[in-house]
């Protein structure tokens, strides 16, 4: 690879697109240095950890409305034939005329009922508080024609959740009450057969009457015989309204993660942005000065030595090995900028003495129990290469400093291939006080100055706990080839 290869070789962007894996959690993961937390997004199904048939209402609301309809047909088709023989009962028992059809009214108002409050909560969830007052005006037509509420508290019931989901425990509270009234009211004075009488007359019309003498006591139709209705009927409106507003509690919980998470996102992608500006901005201030000062140089250089050519060779020879010279200072600074360089302002890791030994020991004596490999490994000539080993094995020493002082064990190993140069940097990990407040731009230098020479720098936790840098940089020879 020739120089000019390098500066065509671009790096590529980070896919940070913004999501943070684990709140907390500071990762990297392989494959050009991306953000771990960058997996894939997060949604509000996983955080609250659904399930897959939670998962499926979620993006298909109308299957839970649908399955709420259903099963409020099949509990109202039982319920038919419960009320039907409860009101023949009663017929039996000389409650009703004999020649009374109340069995065939109550049972066709029932399914009507039933039919009305299925359709209506297909509704619920878009018009929730309306469907609630067209249901409470169900009840009561209902409890007017026959003296039955049938599944309609049922169904009030259902829609109270929605209310509550929707439009919040507020607005929930205040409808619940309306409805209490107005239904717990008509109850009180219209019903005539409800879950007392079902559970007594059901099956009259078949058995004795004298069976049947215990449960006759208290006046037929009596609001006493009504209470068992009223508080079943408060029993399921007080648990629609509270599912209702657990259910809006746990959503806005969630939701309120996900954006959290996603502006911690948009953060972290900020900052590795102006870090990967800051480098461009410094690469692009000293490729200036090496062109423009290197380079004219270079130019009048070249003019003396064509204008002496023939009367002082000599010095035209001289002129030429000078501009020799000042090219390969130029390339040298080139190589240096491509893959040396560090935010504007440095870290204070740049290693000052082009050997590994140096970079490694510099670190032993903070306390770092180091062991390492290959550190007698003759590196390429290639300034650009040499100088990016070096930058890269003292960050991420750096790295280990900063987040795991207290590594038990630290492993260097340098390599060299017959076409790259690889460092490999493992700490045991330790408390690693500062693994979640890291900006990450040390890992976007590292990444930036790796892909500028066309490798690549993997870092990230180890699955047994501990920290892995991985880089590998491809070299070439003199002549432009890889060796």
């Amino acid at each position: 690879m020739t120089s000019a290869d390098r500066l065509r070789s671009r790096p590529t962007a980070p896919s940070a697109g913004g999501e943070l894996g684990r709140a907390g959690t500071s990762g990297w993961e392989s494959g050009r240095v991306v953000i771990r937390r960058a997996v894939e997004p997060l949604t509000e199904e996983q955080v609250r950890g659904a399930s897959p048939v939670a998962r499926l209402v979620t993006a298909r609301p109308w299957v839970m409305d649908v399955a709420v309809a259903v099963a409020i047909v099949v509990v109202g088709l039982v319920g038919a034939i419960f009320i039907e023989e409860t009101a023949a009962g009663a017929v039996a028992l000389g409650l009703y005329p004999r020649d009374s059809d109340v069995a065939r009214s109550v049972t066709t108002t029932w399914l009507v009922g039933t039919a009305v409050g299925a359709a209506l909560l297909l509704l619920r969830r878009t018009w929730p508080i309306t469907v609630t007052v067209l249901l409470t005006a169900a009840a009561l037509a209902s409890l007017l024609a026959a003296g039955v509420l049938g599944v309609l508290g049922a169904c009030l019931a259902c829609a109270l959740y929605a209310v509550a989901a929707e439009r919040g425990a507020t607005t929930a509270w205040i409808t619940f009450g309306g409805v209490l009234t107005v239904v717990t009211v008509a109850l009180w004075r219209l019903q005539d057969l409800g879950i007392i009488e079902v559970i007594a007359w059901s099956g009259a019309s078949i058995l004795p009457p004298s069976d049947f003498a215990t449960y006759l006591e208290e006046p037929l139709f009596s609001p006493g015989r009504r209470l068992g209705s009223v508080l079943l009927l408060l029993a399921l409106l007080l648990l629609g309204v509270a599912f209702g507003s657990a259910a809006r509690a746990r959503r806005l919980h969630a939701a309120d993660l996900v954006e959290r998470y996603r502006a911690l996102a948009r953060e972290r992608d900020h900052s590795a942005a102006l870090a990967r500006a800051a480098e461009r901005a410094h690469i692009a201030r000293e490729m200036h000065d090496v062109v423009a000062h290197n380079l004219t140089v270079m130019v009048a250089l070249a003019d003396g030595a064509d204008a002496a050519f023939e009367r002082a060779p000599d010095r035209s020879r001289d002129a030429v090995r000078q501009v020799a010279r000042t090219g390969r200072s130029a390339l040298a600074d080139m190589q240096r900028v491509l893959g040396a360089l560090g935010p504007a302002g440095g870290d204070g890791t740049e290693p000052t003495e082009a050997d590994l030994p140096t970079v490694v020991e510099r670190f032993a004596v903070t306390g770092i129990p180091v062991s390492a490999t290959g550190l007698d490994t003759a590196l390429p000539d290639d300034t650009a290469v040499r100088l990016a080993v070096l930058r890269i094995l003292g960050e991420a020493l750096t790295n280990v400093l900063r987040h795991a002082p207290d590594a038990p064990a630290v492993e260097v190993t340098v390599r060299r291939t017959l076409t790259t140069v690889e460092v490999d940097v493992v700490d045991a990990g330790g408390s690693r006080p500062g693994s979640g407040g890291g900006t990450g731009r040390g890992i976007v230098g590292m990444r930036e100055r790796a892909a500028l020479l066309g490798g690549h720098v993997d870092a990230g936790p180890l699955p047994d706990g501990g920290w892995r840098v991985h880089a590998v940089l491809p070299w070439s020879d003199d002549e432009g080839g890889a060796r």
